[in-house]
């Protein structure tokens, strides 16, 4: 496994391969098994992103009763053309809604990095795929620009919110969003890790405060902030735009934050949103506390 992001791009310099290619190699290699074997483990993952889009219920509440139908409620809006992001940028706001309210009423998702951070990789990537038409295997590619970018995070500093706060899982999945859409739109392999960088510096310091300790509030709606900051930084890196702070600095940061951050913003459901006076009361309600 690569322990930067300068090293991909080290590698990808002195061997002329795209980004993907040198982390399928690596990945070929740490699981020993065919580039074949590995890019039809990926095209499943990308199917079953793309079923946790399509197989959403615009009907279906979670059992706490939290979370559902706001995806629903998007679209009917953005429909009538009061919305102010546009047609794309609003698909993906939905995209990402869709996805992380299934995870919420038990359906079936794919962890891009984690379940609460389920609606960003998929509301970007299959918007992308809608909007240019680019092909399954083109996808793919995508996915593997993605998980480099995350196993380098998930090697120098960690995925989950009990350990990092969201920034470990909306920020993680963001940066591998918007490395990916970089990739899709033919960014240069620096591009690529640039504009990761900005997606993760962009949510340093999210905080893990799930209100009754559920993946509910507020993190269903974190996936959308999730996915339009990846766009929005694919496009500062597209544009010749950099991270004046280093990317592999950007992802030591996100780990030196998390280790400051009080156990109380961490998952634990005692802080920020979750220790507020409604979400004690929404918390007691769920739990049956008198």
């Amino acid at each position: 496994m690569y322990h930067s992001l300068e090293e991909i791009t080290e590698v990808c310099r002195e061997e002329n391969l795209p980004f993907w290619k040198a982390v399928i190699l690596e990945d070929c290699k740490e699981e020993g098994i065919t580039e074949e074997e590995s890019m039809e483990r990926m095209q499943e993952i990308y199917t079953a992103m793309r079923d946790s889009d399509r197989n959403y219920d615009p009907d279906l509440y979670s059992a706490s009763g939290l979370v559902g139908t706001d995806a629903q409620k998007l679209r009917v809006y953005h429909e009538g053309g009061e919305s102010m992001v546009g047609d794309f940028c609003g698909r993906i706001m939905e995209r990402a809604l869709r996805v992380a309210e299934s995870n919420a009423c038990m359906k079936r998702i794919v962890a891009a990095p984690t379940a609460g951070s389920c609606g960003v990789m998929p509301a970007v990537l299959i918007s992308l795929q809608e909007k240019y038409n680019f092909t399954d295997r083109k996808m793919v590619e995508s996915l593997y620009v993605a998980s480099g970018i995350g196993g380098v995070i998930a090697m120098r500093a960690c995925l989950a919110g009990a350990e990092g706060g969201c920034q470990a899982e909306i920020g993680s999945a963001s940066a591998m969003a918007s490395g990916a859409a970089v990739y899709l739109l033919g960014g240069s392999p620096e591009a690529i890790i640039h504009g990761s960088a900005m997606a993760l510096s962009s949510l340093l310091g999210l905080v893990c405060d799930p209100v009754a300790g559920l993946v509910e509030v507020p993190c269903v709606k974190r996936n959308v902030i999730g996915a339009l900051n990846a766009v929005s930084s694919a496009d500062l890196s597209l544009a010749g735009i950099r991270s004046r702070i280093p990317p592999d600095e950007v992802i030591d940061a996100m780990k030196s934050i998390g280790r400051s951050l009080p156990s109380d913003l961490k998952e634990t459901g005692r802080g920020g949103l979750a220790a507020t006076a409604e979400g004690q009361k929404i918390r007691d309600l769920l739990h049956g506390i008198r």
